[in-house]
């Protein structure tokens, strides 16, 4: 017979239950039963951890922002937080002496970046910068649309979704914030289901007023920017090759014999030898000379130098000479090494005389056969990846195929780091894979930091890896401009980051582990309805650590302050603008988006999100305003095309947002809420539709409307002549990617494209060189007599 035991009611708690066992603990010491203990980890992280890591975020993005107010003041640090102004010349240096002033933070800076006007970015960073901001200013007013409705609505709907007794906030799983905790029937479903019509429809709104209005300036941007170079140029590659005459014959008799009407020129693209790197030695030699003169001086502005070419290049005698020289030294044809060269020729660059002539010739298929004669809009100048020239146009579709397999293997094998961070946020793994950590685990504040901050920062950093390799496959694929290759990278970017950072720190706790999401792919909804309001947690504090803590070290340039001083401090060097560097889009813009999608999908599920994404897109707005002022040089133009794809991917994130709620529906047998929410679907995916139809075909292609009246205006007013006259110096083969941006940054210089040339030629000219920087030295002297 079984002795009798006492019967504890359920509303007797663990801490009522005391024991007076002798030698084990003294009376009235509560016992944590083991089986409790157990139940308290599946409950998920606790209220207070989240607290615990927005407290470390706000303490770290209070510290970086101190400190940046401070080291942006130093003088040693100009060309760390002001390299936009020091590569244009426009930002005077102050003397470095101590003032306490300057060991002050202050707030000035926000000031600054917030009032300065739309049309002043465009004018200094360009109409890329400015799409990427109003892809902030969207997000702003979008969540705070969703804030609202979730916070106040979605919110206390989740918390009270099942009859339970609530303790403490703070001790609160955050599990009981999602919509997990809504028991199956529940008929306060219908809440989600019109706060996701409220955020869908004002979704859509908000995407196709920036659409329209990002669709007008980059028409504006077409019709009044300078006569670009690239607008009468085209690519032309894969020609035919004939014993009987050269290249440079076959070129001018095709099209003279098709495009004669408005065929103007042509140039060959050559190996670019020692001649080359000897003229661009000798204007960076050039520059600097320019930049003593000024810097000893103190001129506040540019030398007042007549303007000549396109792109409104300096003249000077130096340039003068440089010109003169290189028109010496054009290649005979003649001459045996220029025909072997020309064997070799991948392409060349035909110009037309109208722009109009330009884009038709670049649209349409120049022979019968299409691998030969293949024409594209050439980029304009710093724009044109000379590396990618070289590839035969055969070997361009099997790189394609070559760099997506190799892509989609990288993300497959970054599974790995993700599940390790998924490992940390359950403490009986971390107990078997560090049993040393297992006396630590017990206290509190250490279980906080292991599984609400760490995970989120294990991944940050696995993440760095990614967008250097990426940026080598879109290298390798063949695109023949610098702006191709950051857009294909940004593209590749995203799909790695949505579908390792979402997707597979969703489905790796159970269902990758047993191939389920391979095996039922008609499951996939109900899937991710069950497993997303799960790891809601560690997506809020991935936004903490990744988000607020990102913008910061952004705003801060650790690796580049670090350079910089053991560049000034330990190896004495001075301050060079030729090393700066552009907007990193191809990493950003995935980064937003992301968290764009975050929102979206954890909007009904775990509202305790968006306060969170709402400061990351406000403090965002001003960093990278301010950045895009002070820091970044925009070397190229994409002319807004990365919108399409925000676009794109802002509509996928709400059809993903949809799809969930519609899996959580079923699953809670609201049949109701299921059917409106297959109509929202549907309505967004023809809203999609619409927008492609009316404003995809700007970004893509330009209007005969424009280009003829653009051409008309240029003929009217005289310009057509000198536009004409320039165009053969507009495109030169640089060194390395910041020749040709130094270039561009100086006016554009122009450098004939030549084959390559004895080292002798180059060791003939050193006495003329000589000469020039004599020459130039003597202005500088007499300057200073004069002064």
């Amino acid at each position: 017979m079984q002795p009798i035991r006492p019967r504890v009611t359920d509303s007797i708690t663990a801490s009522t239950i005391t024991t007076t066992t002798p030698g084990d603990r003294p009376a009235g010491r509560p016992i944590v039963d083991r089986r409790r203990r157990i139940d308290s980890k599946s409950r998920g992280m606790e209220f207070s951890a989240l607290l615990t890591s927005a407290g470390i975020n706000i303490g770290l993005c209070a510290l970086f922002l101190s400190l940046y107010s401070v080291l942006r003041k130093q003088p040693h640090n100009y060309s760390v937080y002001f390299g936009r102004r020091l590569a244009e010349e426009k930002f005077r240096q102050q003397v470095d002496y101590f003032s306490l002033e300057r060991l002050l933070p202050t707030a000035g800076w926000i000031v600054k970046a917030y009032w300065c006007t739309e049309e002043e970015i465009r004018r200094v960073a360009g109409l890329d910068s400015v799409v990427f901001l109003r892809l902030f200013i969207f997000s702003i007013r979008i969540f705070s649309i969703t804030s609202l409705v979730c916070i106040f609505g979605v919110l206390p709907v989740n918390y009270h979704g099942k009859e339970t007794n609530h303790g403490r906030i703070p001790a609160e799983s955050l599990n009981v914030f999602t919509i997990a905790n809504l028991k199956e029937g529940s008929r306060m479903l219908w809440v989600h289901c019109v706060a996701l019509y409220v955020i869908t429809i004002s979704a859509c709104i908000l995407l196709y007023y920036e659409y329209k209005y990002i669709s007008r300036k980059r028409l504006a941007h077409i019709t009044g920017s300078p006569p670009d170079p690239g607008q009468f140029s085209v690519l032309v590659r894969s020609i035919p090759k004939s014993d009987n005459e050269l290249l440079d014959d076959t070129i001018r008799n095709f099209f003279v014999n098709y495009h004669g009407s408005s065929y103007l020129s042509h140039q060959m693209i050559y190996r670019k030898g020692s001649m080359q790197k000897f003229v661009d030695n000798a204007e960076r030699v050039y520059r600097k000379f320019v930049r003593v003169k000024m810097s000893s001086f103190g001129q506040s502005r540019r030398s007042d130098l007549s303007r000549c070419g396109l792109c409104g290049v300096r003249a000077s005698s130096f340039q003068q000479y440089r010109n003169k020289f290189i028109n010496s030294k054009k290649p005979d044809l003649s001459d045996p090494e220029v025909i072997e060269a020309q064997k070799d020729c991948p392409g060349a660059i035909v110009f037309f005389k109208t722009r109009y002539a330009a884009i038709v010739a670049s649209r349409i298929l120049q022979s019968s056969n299409p691998m030969l004669w293949v024409t594209d809009l050439a980029p304009e100048p710093r724009d044109v990846y000379w590396s990618n020239l070289w590839i035969p146009y055969r070997q361009i579709w099997l790189r394609k195929i070559a760099t997506l397999a190799a892509s989609v293997a990288f993300m497959f094998v970054f599974i790995v780091p993700v599940a390790f961070v998924q490992s940390m946020m359950q403490l009986d793994q971390i107990e078997q894979l560090f049993p040393s950590l297992k006396n630590m685990l017990k206290k509190p504040f250490f279980v906080k930091l292991v599984t609400g901050y760490l995970p989120s920062v294990v991944l940050l950093l696995s993440l760095y890896t990614v967008p250097p390799l990426m940026m080598f496959f879109s290298s390798i694929e063949g695109s023949i401009s610098r702006s191709g290759r950051k857009k294909s990278a940004c593209c590749k970017i995203l799909f790695f980051t949505i579908w390792n950072v979402f997707f597979v720190n969703v489905l790796s706790g159970s269902v990758l582990n047993q191939l389920n999401v391979f095996t039922r792919p008609r499951d996939m909804p109900s899937m991710l309805a069950e497993l997303v309001p799960k790891q809601a947690t560690f997506f809020i504090t991935y936004v903490l650590t990744s988000g607020w803590a990102s913008l910061c070290s952004e705003i801060l340039q650790v690796y580049n302050l670090v350079y910089n001083f053991f560049r000034k401090c330990i190896f004495c060097y001075r301050d060079d603008p030729e090393y700066g560097y552009s907007f990193p889009y191809h990493t950003e813009v995935p980064k937003v988006l992301l968290f764009n999608l975050l929102g979206f999908t954890f909007s009904i599920m775990a509202p305790l999100i968006l306060p969170f994404l709402l400061v990351y897109f406000c403090l965002g707005y001003l960093v990278y305003r301010n950045q895009i002022l002070n820091v970044y040089y925009p070397k190229y133009e994409m002319g807004g095309k990365l919108w399409p794809i925000m676009h794109s991917t802002l509509v996928f994130a709400l059809v993903l947002t949809q799809t969930i709620a519609l899996g959580v529906f079923t699953i809670k047998h609201a049949t109701i809420s299921s059917g409106f929410t297959i109509l929202l679907i549907i309505g967004t995916v023809l809203f999609h539709q619409y927008c492609r139809h009316r404003f995809s075909s700007i970004f893509n292609s330009f209007s005969a409307q424009d280009l003829i009246e653009m051409d008309r205006d240029d003929e009217q007013s005289g310009r057509m002549e000198e536009i004409h006259k320039h165009l053969l110096d507009a495109y030169s083969q640089g060194t390395t990617n910041m020749d040709n941006s130094s270039s561009s940054r100086n006016g554009g210089a122009p450098i004939e494209m030549i084959m390559e040339d004895p080292a002798q030629d180059a060791q003939d000219s050193n006495q003329e060189l000589c000469d020039a920087v004599k020459e130039v030295t003597g202005s500088i002297q007499e300057h200073a007599d004069e002064m």
